[in-house]
């Protein structure tokens, strides 16, 4: 018999634990912490092509719900990992695991599907791969048959940041029974848990068909089902996105699955089973810069080191450089990220503390937990070499056919200086190319668009001037990304 799986990645995320690598405008599943691939990418690459010798197995294309401020972040990394024929889900905001959940498998349902779900978070670190599928794999069938799945993690210490699940009889001879969730304990506490065996860490990751989500989500937390189709009934499709209503969904309570959901399954012990499938497959959450060093590749000292470092007399640290030159003498136990526009340097143990830093700049109206010095868009990146009194600097990168939208400035002139490829520049009613060293001037308020219709990428330097500076003094005419308000 085949199974249908349909994975459903959970992209959330507000770039705090790994500041300042990650940031609210590019957390941490964009990037690429433990390899060449960014961790959204390792996610949806591991929920493909799952194997199981007594099942024939079919996977589709990962659906994604993401914060639509990622939407073309989310776009372009499936792309590039070979996965364009995929559902983006947009939330117009944050609000926790099962509202995203519900969204997704309501979706799915009005499609006339009921498959399996593999529902997991974008930013988890794997390194088992194949053993994690075939386990996967074990889940969806598990799953096929009305269970409730989720994963528990063999715990090595008595870890007091993670939640915990406790497990009963088995079910067959990989799979147990669910009989709790249990929150965050002390230390003696967790320690009682290793001791026991019966205990393992939450992974978030859960199995079970789209109609049970949907039918236990109605039975214990009806408001969510309600106000989540209520926000699809008003979306609309947008391309590969699905923009769900911004003011139904708001309405909608913050929880996450456990506490939804299946807390209250293992609870109740009814219909639907539910049941832990543990797993040893080189996991971890990579919640904080402790846990990143754990898993990371030590030198003699114990240090895990990355880019342009000097260390003399220093251990147990983690030191990372991405633009600059960093050195390191005498210290023990720090943990030193340096990026363009900040640094931190802490204990290793404080690594936990590091939130309250972006709450600080959040206070001071600052950016620097936003967003990089190097900024995103749809069209390519732009980043702030210098700015001062009514002038600023910036290197734009407009990939190939990509183009910016057509716009006006009501406080900015803008100068423009083609370094690299080719531009179409559009000003006024005047449309012309310029070449590699040539220039233009956009005065203010004049409407202007800038393009790439070159093969390679188009690198401009832009210098503005004016009164007000601020990204908000743009006016949109026309917008192939649908930026127009």
């Amino acid at each position: 018999m085949d199974i249908l799986v349909q994975p459903i990645v959970l992209s959330g995320g507000s770039g705090t634990r790994l500041w300042p690598l990650s940031r609210e405008a590019y957390p941490k599943q964009f990037l690429p912490i433990t390899g060449a691939n960014s961790l959204l990418t390792e996610t949806v690459i591991r929920t493909h092509k799952l194997e199981d010798s007594e099942t024939s197995i079919q996977s589709c294309p990962p659906v994604v719900v993401c914060n639509e401020s990622h939407r073309f972040l989310v776009a372009e990394q499936l792309r590039l990992a070979g996965f364009e024929d995929n559902q983006i889900i947009l939330e117009p905001v944050g609000r926790n695991t099962a509202p995203a959940l519900t969204l997704a498998a309501e979706l799915i349902l009005r499609k006339e599907l009921d498959p399996v779900l593999a529902i997991m978070p974008s930013d988890h670190l794997i390194s088992d791969e194949p053993l994690f599928r075939n386990l996967l794999a074990h889940a969806a069938r598990l799953a096929d048959s009305n269970h409730v799945v989720t994963f528990g993690i063999n715990p090595d210490k008595p870890e007091t940041g993670f939640g915990y699940i406790r497990t009963g009889d088995r079910i067959d001879d990989i799979a147990s029974t669910l009989v709790a969730f249990v929150e965050k304990p002390d230390l003696a506490t967790a320690e009682e848990y290793i001791a026991s065996n019966q205990y393992f860490w939450n992974s978030g990751i859960f199995v079970m068909r789209a109609s049970i989500w949907i039918q236990e989500a109605q039975k214990y937390c009806p408001e969510i089902v309600e106000k989540c189709r209520k926000a699809i009934d008003k979306g609309q499709q947008d391309g590969q996105f699905f923009r769900v209503d911004s003011d139904g969904f708001e309405e909608c309570p913050g929880i996450s699955i456990d506490n939804a959901v299946m807390e209250n399954i293992a609870k109740n012990n009814g219909q639907v089973q539910a049941s832990v499938i543990p797993m040893d497959v080189g996991w971890s959450d990579l919640g904080s810069w402790s846990s990143l060093r754990e898993i990371q590749k030590k030198d003699v000292s114990g240090n895990v080191i990355r880019g342009d470092v000097f260390v003399k007399d220093t251990q147990n640290s983690l030191l990372y450089s991405e633009n600059r030159f960093v050195a390191a003498v005498g210290v023990d136990d720090v943990i030193v990220i340096e990026t363009p526009d900040a640094v931190l340097v802490a204990h290793k143990d404080k690594a936990q503390d590091i939130k309250s830093i972006t709450e600080h700049l959040k206070s001071e109206n600052r950016s620097e937990h936003v967003f990089h010095s190097k900024v995103h868009r749809p069209w390519g990146d732009y980043e702030s070499i210098d700015s001062g009194a009514r002038y600023q600097v910036k290197r734009l990168s407009v990939k190939p056919g990509a183009s910016l939208s057509l716009q006006m400035h009501h406080h900015r002139a803008e100068h423009w200086i083609v370094v690299c490829g080719t531009a179409r520049v559009t000003r006024g009613e005047d449309s012309f190319l310029l070449g590699e060293n040539q220039s233009t001037y956009i005065p203010l308020g004049v409407t202007h668009r800038l393009e790439n219709p070159g093969n390679i990428d188009l690198e401009i330097i832009e210098v503005q001037s004016g009164s007000y500076l601020q990204e908000d003094d743009i006016v949109r005419f026309e917008d192939r990304y649908n930026r127009v308000e």
